[in-house]
Parts: C-alpha cells; structure tokens; sequence
C-alpha cells in the first residue's frame, strides 16, 4: 500500500510563557486504505496530531507529506486544496447548520470542493441514501435524534469522495445501539478503500482500527 500521509520529525510547540510542546518530534505514516486509530488521556496531545495530519495547523518543524506532496513551507491556497479535495472531517458535535435541510448540509460541505453545484446536488442526495437518509434528506438536523445527525455529517465528510476521513470522537455523543451503527458505517467504508484516522476514549471504537496509535504528553507510539 501507498503512503497517504507521511509525517517526518513533525513537532509543535505553542509559544507561551513558558512554552508548551504539545506533540514531540514524530514520524509516522499512514498507507492508502488504513484504519487508524488514535488513543490517549485528555490533553495528551491527540487533538494536535489530528489538527496537524488534517491542515488544520502547521507544525513547529519537520515535514509532511500527503500523497507525496510536501506541505510544510507551501501555500495557504495549497493547503486548502488538499483538506478540500482530499480529506474529509466528522466531529464529535455534528456541526450541523440548524435551518439547513440535511441535504443541503451535505451540499455545503463540499462548496470548497471540486465539484460544481448540479454535481454537489446528485453527490449529497447518494451520500444521505448510503447513510440510509433518504427519508430524512430535506428534515431540519434540528428535529433529528443524534444518530441520524452523526449519520448526516459522515454523508457531508464523504459525500465528494475524500482519500481521507478524519473523526474526532465520532460515537462521544451517541447512545451504544447508534455507536454501533455509526461503527458499521466505518467500517464500510473503510472497507471500500477510504483511509481512516480516528481519534477516541472509547477502546471498543479503538479496537475496531487494524493499527492504533497511542498519544502520551505529546510523544505518539504503536
């Protein structure tokens, strides 16, 4: 397999007084098509490794690669590029515009994409009947129960067909019977060739990732 995402000696440091190194210099790579999970205690560094794997943030030093293409030291403009085309993102809060309809969530989700807006439409609709959503495409996320919200925001993250999805806490908010849906929805996907990292308490949710990496004040190990 591929590598997809390549850190090398990645670091950072948070400049305050004195100053805080969230992640130790870390090298890691996550091949094409991998289930990853990332463990750890709170404020053990785990959100810093997803938010620099994710372009969210920018290392203090090394470099990162994602599909061969060096990140570190490039543009804004590339850098969008990339979370936009390639990676997809589902929070432990859904982050679900209220007044939207769950199709036209999805939709938005991809505006920063490759897509023009007749394709948004058509790719959002399959995402939602994938989810098993169809019913519920144009109901308010508001009057849906957390599970069909988290289903409407794994649609959203997927819906443009990224490499990479990325979950922080994906099942924090869900009761076990729609974990367990959520779960099987990762696992199907990932079945299909999507890379997946994802970052969890829960060790039942850990245990399902072929690889899991555990973050301990700041230093990742296997």
């Amino acid at each position: 397999m591929s590598a997809v995402l390549a850190l090398a000696g990645v670091a950072r440091t948070y400049p305050d007084v004195p100053p805080v190194k969230a992640l130790h210099p870390t090298s890691l790579v996550i091949s094409e098509g991998e289930y990853v999970s990332v463990t750890g205690p709170s404020g053990s560094g785990k959100s810093t490794l997803l938010n620099l794997l994710g372009l969210l943030d920018l290392p203090t030093s090394g470099s990162y690669r994602v599909g061969g293409v060096e990140t570190v030291g490039g543009s804004q403009a590339l850098r969008n590029a990339i979370r936009g085309q390639l990676f997809g993102f589902v929070f432990q809060a859904f982050h679900l515009l209220p007044g939207r309809t769950a199709v036209e969530n999805v939709e938005l989700g991809m505006a920063y994409g490759p897509h023009r807006r007749k394709a948004r439409r058509r790719l959002a609709v399959d995402a939602l009947e994938r989810m098993g959503l169809a019913h519920r495409m144009h109901a308010d996320p508001s009057r849906m129960s957390g599970g069909e919200r988290q289903r409407v925001a794994i649609a959203r993250a997927v819906a443009g067909h990224p490499r990479v999805l990325f979950c922080d806490e994906p099942t924090g908010n869900l009761d076990s019977g729609n974990t367990s849906n959520v779960l099987a929805l990762l696992r199907e996907l990932n079945a299909d060739g999507l890379t997946l990292v994802v970052v969890t308490h829960d060790a039942d949710v850990a245990a399902e990732a072929d690889r899991c990496l555990r973050v301990v004040d700041g230093s990742v190990s296997a």
